[in-house]
């Protein structure tokens, strides 16, 4: 299987680079093969702008963002930087977004990259979504660092079910492209936790990653649930996600590191 990772953390020694090494190793390990786009590192611009493309706009008078990323996927002129990541993309069966929670969401850096990337033509167009999205027969993944609690993000927690947070991730760029969802893990706070607590996460992501293929994929009600209006038909309840409580995603196991976790 090729792996795309995408981190968006700019501290190369934080514990979302360590939970990226973690992924790095297990996966090669598992006989996978792994790319990592490290998007800090490469200095990559979050804005989407005439500049992602090159060549003879669609329409040089005015600015159409998605015509023109139309255009350019179908005349091949996308900028250099925009087409290296979509031929990653293109090239990995599994793709793992790797970033802190930060204001309830993924850092604008990353958020760029699906702007610039998941470009319409490419990864979306009339018609082709959730089902038959372009991107059906690929998974997905997250693994998210946070600076709270777990207690905060379950149904009754102050900051609200994790999976209703990552909803707009899951849902409206994952699964809408036709990804196959798998459940994200989540480190908990790790820069207010032991070095003993750091350590599990990491043989817990490992755990994580080794039951890839028995992992159950995230729900999400099927076309044929929806009426004409792509609203729910009458009778179909309404259900997303899995029944998951974040604190049994957590390891508590004692494990030894090669390397020093940073804290976030």
């Amino acid at each position: 299987m090729n792996v795309l990772i995408v981190l968006a953390h700019p501290e190369p020694f934080s514990f979302n680079a360590a939970l990226k090494n973690t992924a790095v190793e297990t996966l090669r390990q598992a006989g996978h093969s792994v790319e990592v786009s490290d998007l800090y590192a490469m200095g990559w611009q979050a804005a989407l702008s005439a500049d992602d493309f090159r060549g003879e706009r669609a329409d040089a008078s005015y600015l159409d963002l998605s015509r023109e990323q139309e255009h350019a996927f179908a005349s091949g002129s996308f900028a250099a930087q925009v087409q290296a990541e979509q031929d990653k993309l293109s090239n990995a069966d599994l793709l793992i977004f790797q970033f802190p929670l930060w204001w309830f969401s993924m850092p604008g850096i990353l958020k760029g990259w699906v702007d610039r990337v998941f470009a319409r033509g490419f990864a979306y167009s009339t018609g082709r979504k959730y089902a038959s999205g372009h991107f059906h027969g690929k998974k997905a993944m997250l693994c998210i660092t946070t600076g709270t609690a777990s207690t905060l993000y379950e149904p009754n927690g102050i900051d609200g079910d994790l999976h209703h947070i990552l909803w707009p991730i899951h849902n409206g760029m994952l699964a809408y492209t036709g990804f196959t969802v798998l459940p994200p893990y989540a480190a908990w706070m790790p820069a207010r936790v032991s070095e003993q607590e750091r350590m599990a996460y990491l043989k817990g992501y490992a755990s994580h990653l080794g039951r890839l293929d028995s992992l159950e994929a995230l729900y999400f009600h099927p076309w044929e649930d929806y009426d004409d209006t792509q609203r729910l038909k009458p009778g179909v309840v309404a259900r997303s996600g899995v029944q998951w409580n974040p604190r049994a995603e957590q390891s508590r196991l004692d494990a030894a590191s090669h390397f020093t976790p940073g804290q976030r």
